[in-house]
C-alpha cells in the first residue's frame, strides 16, 4: 500500500510540475523564442524514471509533448528541415503566426484527446532500381506535433535499440555501419544474406506496432494520437483514402516507428548469434559458408513473415559473396576493402546527364554551379571507397560532357571556329573541327576541343575535381576498413 501511495504521489507531483511549467511558458510567438527553458530537464527526468520503472511512470507523456519548450524545439527542427506545404497549403514560415493565435486551442484538443490529424498529401518519386516510392507529406502543423512526439519518445527508446542498428539514430551513420560490415568480411564472413523487405513502410501492422509501444508507454492519449497518425488518410487527386497498414513515409515520426518495429528483429538476430548490420529496412547478415547463408535466409524469411507480419521480396533477397552485392551504395571486397557499387556510379551518371542536357538553354557557368554540389556530395559519401582510377575516369567523362555542351552552344560553324581560335587553336585546325560532319559528342573528343578546353580552362571555370579532392580526403581521413598491422 505504501509503495502504491508513493508512486501515486510521484505521479501527481510530476503532473503538477508539468502543468505549472506549461502555464509559465505559454506558446506565443514560438519562432522568436531562442531558449527552450526547462522542458529538456523535465523530459530527461521522465526518461530516467521511465527506463528504471519500465512502464509505470511513462503514463503522462502527452503533457511533455505539448510543453512550450518541446514544441518550440520541434518547430525549429521542422523549419530547419524546410519542406513543402501539406494539403492546407500553409508554408513553414507561416506556422508561428498561426500558432500565436490558435496554439492554445490546438494544445487543448491534444490534451483532451480530441485532435484528429489532417490527411497527408501523396507524392510519388522514382526508386533507384526502378518502380516508384510513395511519400506522404503531412501539414506543417502535423509535422511539428510529430516532431514533438519524436523528441519525447526518442530518448526513451534509444538506449534499448541494438548496437547493430545505424539508421535514423543520433550519433550513428552509414559510415559506422559500413565499418562494421567491413570488419565482418575481413574476419572471413564474406558470404552475405542480403534480405529485401517488400514495401516495408507500407506493410507495417498497426495493431502490432501499437502493442509494442504500449509495452513501454502507458499514456493512452499519446498512443491514440500515434494510431491516428498511422491511420491518417492519403489525399491523391482530390480523393482521400484511409490507411489500414504501414507508416506514412516522409513524416518525422516514421523513422523512429520503423526502428521500433525492426528492433524486435535485431534482438532475434542477436539471440541467434548472427553477425549482421541494419540501416533502416536495409540489413545484411554475414556468414562463412553458402550452406549456412541459405539456412539463415529461409529461417529469417519465415520469422519476418509469420512473426512481424512483413513481406519478403524473395526475388531480390539473395545469398552471395560480399563482392557480388552492395550495401548502402558500397561493394565490400573479400578482404574487407570498400569500393563503389556499379549501381551507384550509374545513378551519378544519370544525374550528370540530366544536368548537362544540351537543350537546356543555360550558360555553362550555371551548369557548373549545378554540378558542384552533386559531385561534392557524392564524393563526400564515397570518400572511404578505394576508387582513385574510377574518379579519374569520371572527371574525364564529365569534362567531355561539358566540352560537348559548350560546342553545342556555338551552334553555327563560324561561331565554333571563332571560339576555338579565341582559345589559341590555329585557324586551319579550328576550321577542320567547325566544318566536321560528326555529331556533337564525337566532336567533343577531337584534339582541337581538348586543346581549347584543357585542364586550366576547366580550373578557371570552377569545375569540381573529384580525383584531386579525393586525395585530400585520403590524407586527412582514415578509411574505416584500414587495420593497424605491426611489422617486425
Amino acid at each position: 500500500m505504501n509503495v502504491y501511495f508513493m508512486k501515486n504521489q510521484q505521479r501527481i507531483g510530476y503532473q503538477l510540475d508539468m502543468f505549472i511549467e506549461q502555464e509559465q511558458n505559454n506558446m506565443h510567438q514560438c519562432e522568436k523564442r531562442e531558449d527552450v527553458n526547462e522542458a529538456q530537464p523535465l523530459l530527461g527526468g521522465q526518461v530516467k524514471r521511465a527506463n528504471k520503472q519500465v512502464r509505470a511512470l511513462a503514463g503522462e507523456l502527452i503533457g511533455i509533448v505539448c510543453s512550450h519548450g518541446n514544441l518550440s524545439r520541434a518547430f525549429k527542427q521542422v523549419k530547419q528541415n524546410k519542406g513543402v506545404a501539406g494539403i492546407d497549403n500553409v508554408p513553414v514560415d507561416k506556422f508561428a503566426d498561426w500558432f500565436s493565435k490558435d496554439g492554445d486551442s490546438l494544445i487543448r484538443q491534444i490534451l483532451q484527446g480530441d485532435y484528429y490529424p489532417n490527411a497527408v498529401r501523396s507524392v510519388t518519386i522514382p526508386k533507384p532500381n526502378g518502380g516508384k516510392r510513395e511519400l506522404g507529406i503531412p501539414t506543417v502543423q502535423d509535422r511539428v506535433i510529430q516532431q514533438a512526439i519524436l523528441q519525447v519518445l526518442g530518448p526513451i527508446y534509444e538506449p534499448e535499440f541494438s548496437n547493430h542498428s545505424y539508421g535514423f539514430r543520433p550519433k550513428r551513420s552509414a559510415t559506422q555501419a559500413l565499418k562494421l560490415a567491413s570488419s565482418y568480411v575481413s574476419e572471413g564472413r564474406n558470404i552475405v544474406v542480403d534480405m529485401d523487405m517488400k514495401n516495408f513502410f507500407d506493410e507495417v501492422n498497426h495493431d502490432r506496432l501499437i502493442w509494442q509501444l504500449s509495452k513501454k508507454i502507458g499514456d493512452k492519449r499519446l498512443l491514440t494520437l500515434i494510431r491516428r497518425y498511422l491511420q491518417s488518410g492519403i489525399m491523391q487527386g482530390g480523393v482521400t483514402s484511409v490507411r489500414t497498414k504501414g507508416t506514412p513515409q516522409g513524416s518525422p515520426l516514421s523513422p523512429l516507428l520503423s526502428n521500433i518495429v525492426l528492433d524486435e528483429l535485431d534482438k532475434e538476430l542477436e539471440n541467434r548469434g548472427h553477425s549482421f548490420v541494419r540501416y533502416a529496412d536495409d540489413f545484411s547478415i554475414f556468414v562463412r559458408s553458402q550452406r549456412a547463408s541459405e539456412r539463415v535466409k529461409e529461417s529469417i524469411s519465415a520469422y519476418l513473415t509469420t512473426k512481424l507480419k512483413l513481406k519478403v521480396n524473395q526475388e531480390k533477397s539473395i545469398c552471395c559473396e560480399s563482392c557480388d552485392t552492395k550495401f548502402l551504395g558500397y561493394t565490400i571486397l573479400n578482404d574487407g576493402t570498400l569500393t563503389v557499387a556499379e549501381t551507384s556510379v550509374k545513378r551519378l551518371k544519370m544525374k550528370i546527364r540530366k544536368v548537362t542536357q544540351r537543350n537546356r538553354g543555360k550558360s555553362l557557368e550555371s551548369i557548373v554551379s549545378e554540378l558542384t554540389p552533386v559531385l561534392r556530395g557524392w564524393l563526400n559519401y564515397f570518400r572511404y571507397a578505394s576508387c582513385k582510377r574510377l574518379l579519374r575516369n569520371l572527371d574525364a567523362w564529365i569534362r567531355r560532357k561539358l566540352r560537348c555542351y559548350r560546342l553545342k552552344q556555338c551552334k553555327r560553324t563560324i561561331a565554333i571556329k571563332r571560339f576555338l581560335k579565341k582559345q589559341g587553336i590555329p585557324s586551319w585546325q579550328s576550321w577542320i573541327l567547325a566544318l566536321s560532319g560528326k555529331g556533337w559528342w564525337r566532336r567533343s573528343g577531337c584534339p582541337q576541343a581538348h586543346q581549347a578546353m584543357n585542364l586550366d580552362w576547366f580550373e578557371r571555370l570552377g569545375i569540381y575535381n573529384m580525383s584531386e579532392n579525393y586525395e585530400k580526403f585520403r590524407i586527412n581521413l582514415k578509411p574505416p576498413y584500414t587495420r593497424v598491422r605491426t611489422v617486425v
